[in-house]
C-alpha cells in the first residue's frame, strides 16, 4: 500500500497536496460550525446545516467556498446574506493545512492540522465573544502531548529509537505546556499588580501552554511576545483608522470595558489576545521554527 501512495505521489507531484487542500476546506466549513455553536452551548453534530430562516441547507449547497460563490453569498431558501467569514475560514484553514503538508513530513502535518484547526477555532471564538473554551485550550494541550508521544518529529526528534523519542518529545512538550502558561501567568499578574485591574485573561494562560505543547517552550515564548507585536501593529493600525476615518469600531477587535461591556477601542478597554497568540503560534510552527530555535540556541551557548 505504501508502495503504491509513493508511486502516485512519485507519478502525480500535486496529487496530495491538492487532497490536503480539499480537505482543509471541508475541515474549514466544519470549523464554522464549531466556531458558532460552541460558544452557544449547542452540538456541533446535530442538527445539520440551517439557514437562519430555519430551512436545512442542502449539501450541494454546502460545498466549501464553491457554494458560497455561485450563491453570491446568500441563502437559496430567503435569500439572506451568508458572512464572508465562511469562506474566509475556509480558504485560510485549505492554505495552512496545505502548507504544513508541503513543509513537514505526513505524520507531522497531521498534528500541525489539529495545531491549526484548533487556533482557528479560538482566534473567531475569542474574537465574537472574548472567551477561549477549554476545548481550544486544556483539550489542545492534551492532545499536544498525546500527540508528541505517537510522532516524536513533532519535536525534531527521529534518531532512530522510537521509545527514546517518545520520551524526548513528551518531555519537550510538556516544557513547553509548563514554560508558556508559566510565563503568560506571571505576566498577568504582575500586570495586574501595576495597573490594579484583570490585564490578561486566564484562557489566553491556557491557550499559549497548549501552544507550547506543540511547539516547545520556543515556540511558547515566540508566540506571546510575537502575539504582543502583532497586537501592537493590529491595535495601532486600527486606532489610526479610527481616528483618520472619523468610523470607531469598524475594522477593529471587538473591545469591552474592565466590567464586560462593549466599549469603543482604546487604551482603557480589553481586547481579544488569543487571536494575536494564534497567529504567532501558527507563523512559528509554520515558518519560523528553524530560526527561532537556532537563535535561542546561539543565545543559550552566549550564556
Amino acid at each position: 500500500m505504501i508502495r503504491i501512495l509513493e508511486d502516485v505521489a512519485a507519478a502525480h507531484r500535486w496529487f496530495f497536496p491538492t487532497v490536503a487542500a480539499v480537505f482543509g476546506a471541508c475541515i474549514g466549513s466544519f470549523l464554522n460550525v464549531v466556531i458558532y455553536r460552541v460558544p452557544a452551548g449547542k452540538s456541533i453534530v446535530r442538527p445539520g446545516s440551517t439557514c437562519a430562516c430555519g430551512a436545512p441547507i442542502a449539501w450541494h449547497d454546502n460545498i466549501p467556498v464553491i457554494s458560497w460563490l455561485v450563491l453570491r453569498g446568500r441563502a437559496r431558501c430567503c435569500g439572506r446574506p451568508f458572512s464572508a467569514r465562511y469562506p474566509f475560514v475556509e480558504l485560510l484553514t485549505a492554505a495552512l493545512f496545505l502548507a504544513c503538508w508541503l513543509r513537514m513530513g505526513p505524520a507531522t502535518a497531521v498534528c500541525g492540522w489539529v495545531l491549526l484547526g484548533s487556533l482557528i477555532c479560538g482566534t473567531f471564538i475569542d474574537l465574537d465573544h472574548m472567551i477561549i473554551p477549554d476545548a481550544f485550550t486544556v483539550g489542545l494541550a492534551v492532545e499536544g502531548v498525546a500527540l508528541s508521544a505517537l510522532v516524536p518529529a513533532l519535536h525534531g526528534h527521529h534518531e532512530g529509537i522510537f521509545a527514546l523519542d517518545s520520551l524526548r518529545s513528551v518531555s519537550d512538550s510538556l516544557i513547553g505546556l509548563a514554560a508558556g502558561s508559566g510565563v503568560v501567568l506571571w505576566i498577568a499578574l504582575v500586570a495586574e499588580a501595576v495597573l490594579k485591574k484583570e490585564a490578561m485573561g486566564f484562557g489566553d494562560v491556557k491557550f499559549v501552554g497548549a501552544i507550547g505543547s506543540f511547539c516547545g517552550w520556543h515556540g511558547a515564548l515566540f508566540s506571546i511576545f510575537g502575539g504582543a507585536a502583532v497586537g501592537t501593529v493590529w491595535l495601532g493600525t486600527a486606532l489610526a483608522w479610527q481616528k483618520l476615518s472619523g468610523r470607531r469600531g469598524e475594522g477593529a477587535p471587538r473591545a469591552e470595558t474592565p466590567e464586560g461591556q462593549p466599549a469603543d477601542l482604546g487604551l482603557s478597554v480589553h481586547v481579544p489576545f488569543g487571536p494575536m497568540l494564534a497567529i504567532a503560534g501558527a507563523v512559528y510552527f509554520l515558518f519560523l521554527r528553524g530560526w527561532v530555535d537556532a537563535w535561542f540556541a546561539s543565545v543559550t551557548e552566549l550564556l
